[in-house]
């Protein structure tokens, strides 16, 4: 493994693994957020935001040939008793709330949408049941908005499942009150010619928990943008992310924790693995810790296991400082193979190589999967990489 501190800037290659890791690039986007599509320029592949992303494959939704077209995708919400599901219009005064777009795309999607889905947890609810929503794509360009908002104290598992086959951009807004604790597992498995961007933007409030899930598998090109602040104190963040590229997907992560309240705590942990000519990941993990937020303690990591030749990452941890006064901060970025000695201890005790390989690609990502909490979700995403890996390892 290759700790990216210890990677010079620009990409290095070892052989037909690819890992670019960098340290000078600015955490914050280079357009000031906006709900105006008119202030973000069409962008061109140069920007540092976009250099990563393959503008051709976006279908239009860069540059605003994309016009919403067929039956887009259908959305069906399955909650407990006790929660309120509503479809609201654009003047509601909950959008928008948990923070603005920070991307053409995002501003795109937020000027386009008609209706949107606001899913409310009453203040000191507590479910014991999940929030199911069902994203499914039936051919067609759609844009969309999603909110769920939890009262004070309330707690709340939300399973947010894309499939099908659609070009999709949307926000989705976390708006957490005070002691409120949320999972919410976010599983992108669409259709192969399938696209997705969308931005997800999470404000904590006091002493509140936040936990992001992110799985993603399908699609051709799949483009999320998590975002978090906080609102208060005590506010706590933990971003898990899983992801399964193929030959020829693009898949990108843009994390963005922005720690602008004093004694706040976040964890980001991604892990991937690649596998096919031109499967692309793409890991871009930014945390700023504002001079007001002292007390803070952040850390993130990444970690890629490249499974065939022609695969390629880019992984670029970021980490800016503006107080000394913080509990600790670091980060780190690791992309390789197989762990020889993981391999030889395996095959030494009897198991064949494949067998062997195939543990070492369970356990990489067993520590995240068992963090879910939902067992259905869990067994299905454990179906899922044994599939991947019955094509490959």
């Amino acid at each position: 493994m290759a700790e990216a501190q210890n990677i010079p800037v620009g990409s290095t290659t070892a052989g037909q693994i690819a890992v670019a890791a960098e340290s000078t690039v600015a955490t914050r986007m280079s357009a000031p957020p906006s709900f105006d599509v008119a202030d973000f320029p069409v962008p061109h592949g140069r920007e540092e935001e976009w250099r990563f992303t393959p503008l051709e494959r976006l279908r239009g939704l860069h540059d605003g040939t994309a016009t919403a077209t067929g039956e887009g995708v259908k959305v069906d919400v399955q909650a407990p008793e006790g929660v309120t599901v509503e479809t609201v219009g654009r003047d509601d005064a909950r959008l928008g709330r948990a923070g603005a777009p920070v991307d053409r795309i995002a501003a795109q999607a937020y000027s386009a949408f008609e209706k949107a889905s606001v899913v409310t947890v009453p203040k000191e609810t507590v479910l014991t049941e999940p929030v199911r929503i069902a994203v499914h794509g039936q051919g067609g360009t759609a844009y969309g908005h999603q909110v769920i908002e939890l009262g004070a104290f309330a707690e709340a598992v939300v399973v947010i499942d894309h499939t099908g086959d659609a070009v999709l951009a949307a926000n989705v807004d976390y708006l957490l009150g005070d002691g409120a604790k949320l999972t919410v597992v976010s599983v992108q498995d669409w259709d192969d010619k399938s696209v997705h961007v969308a931005q997800h933007n999470a404000r904590i409030g006091r002493d509140a928990s936040f936990k992001s899930v992110v799985v993603t598998f399908g699609g051709d090109l799949v483009r999320l943008h998590p975002r978090v602040t906080y609102a208060g104190p005590g506010g706590e963040a933990e971003l898990i992310g899983l992801y399964f590229t193929d030959s020829g997907q693009h898949q990108e992560h843009r994390l963005f924790v922005d720690h602008n309240t004093p004694h706040c705590k976040s964890n980001v942990v991604y892990k991937g693995a690649l596998q096919g000519e031109d499967a692309h990941a793409v890991w871009i993990g930014d945390v700023l810790i504002e001079a007001k937020a002292e007390g803070t303690d952040t850390y993130e990591m990444n970690r890629n296991l490249v499974l065939t030749d022609g695969a390629r990452v880019d992984s670029v941890p970021n980490l800016e400082i503006e107080t000394g006064e913080i509990v600790g901060a670091g980060h780190a970025s690791a992309t390789g193979r197989f762990d020889d000695e993981q391999l030889f201890y395996l095959m030494a005790r009897g198991i064949p190589e494949q067998d062997a390989r195939r543990l070492v690609v369970r356990g990489f990502f067993a520590e995240l999967v068992q963090q879910i909490g939902v067992a259905d979700i869990e067994a299905r995403l454990i179906e899922k990489i044994e599939a991947e890996l019955e094509a490959t390892v």
